[in-house]
């Protein structure tokens, strides 16, 4: 059976002025598919195994090649955009043609020149194409436990669960939406803790430290927003969550762990509707 999208061993059963013609065995050939000339290694014969792989050409052929593809069925890899188009994106993926990239399976606006990470697969109309919604292909099965340090890529972020990450562009993680703090984005690469490990394997991310670990970079944190307006904020600690998420980048909890430090290391005071730099 001939794979498409996959490497195979397949054996030359006829030559043409064109190419060969590949199938499973010389006993089995009732599929075929051409290896074109220009690819055809040399001194080979009749009855040799050759290492191909399997795609479709500018005509929606099924076709051979012995170059290498960046990524077969089921896997993920960068690949660099080649053009952009209304319908998709092309990207760079190591053969003469490029693998598309549908406009429906993008994950953020893309430009010439950017990497994403991306699985293949093949579509309804059987066709090769690319995916940046990689949930599907990524890994369960990490070596990691809660508390560890990972490194890892955003690939997708949703309204309602927050950011999925590929950590070591392998395994499935995500910073739950209560947790996203600062700047994420579609690409970004990510240093992050493992605050928990599903069941099912999957990771919980949290960009954050531990809380007594973070004290001291957050009450920093609240001296450069005080330096900045003057030496004083317009609210307290008892301001609301979502004015305090918005105005600090924290969790009010954490606000207020952070102006406790401060307080009794006496670099502030707290007045009636402000909290004024000593």
């Amino acid at each position: 059976m001939l794979l498409l999208g996959e490497k195979q061993k397949l054996t030359i059963v006829k030559t043409v002025d064109f190419g060969v013609y590949l199938a499973e065995s010389a006993e089995r050939d009732q599929e075929r598919v051409l290896l074109p000339k220009k690819q055809v290694p040399k001194d080979v014969r009749l009855g040799d195994v050759l290492d191909v792989f399997l795609y479709k050409d500018s005509k929606d052929r099924l076709i051979a090649t012995v170059h290498e593809p960046k990524l077969t069925i089921g896997q993920i890899a960068e690949l660099t955009v080649s053009d952009v188009q209304p319908i998709g994106a092309f990207l760079d993926w190591g053969l003469e043609k490029d693998l598309f990239l549908p406009f429906r399976q993008q994950t953020k606006k893309l430009r010439v020149g950017d990497a994403v990470l991306a699985a293949l697969y093949v579509d309804k109309s059987s066709r090769l194409c690319a995916t940046m919604k990689i949930y599907p292909y990524l890994s369960k099965e990490s070596p990691y436990q809660k508390d560890e340090q990972v490194s890892g890529r955003i690939y997708e972020i949703s309204d309602q669960f927050g950011a999925f990450v590929a950590v070591d562009d392998r395994y499935s993680a995500l910073i739950a939406k209560k947790e996203m703090y600062g700047r994420l984005e579609v690409g970004m690469q990510i240093q992050a803790r493992v605050c928990e490990v599903k069941p099912d394997g999957k990771l919980d991310l949290c960009v954050r430290q531990k809380a007594y670990m973070q004290i001291p970079d957050d009450a920093e944190k609240v001296l450069e927003a005080m330096c900045r307006q003057g030496g004083r904020l317009p609210f307290t600690d008892k301001a609301s969550p979502e004015l305090i998420r918005e105005q600090m980048d924290m969790s009010k909890a954490e606000f207020k762990r952070a102006v406790g430090h401060l307080l009794k290391n006496k670099k502030i005071e707290i007045l009636d509707d402000s909290i004024r730099l000593l």
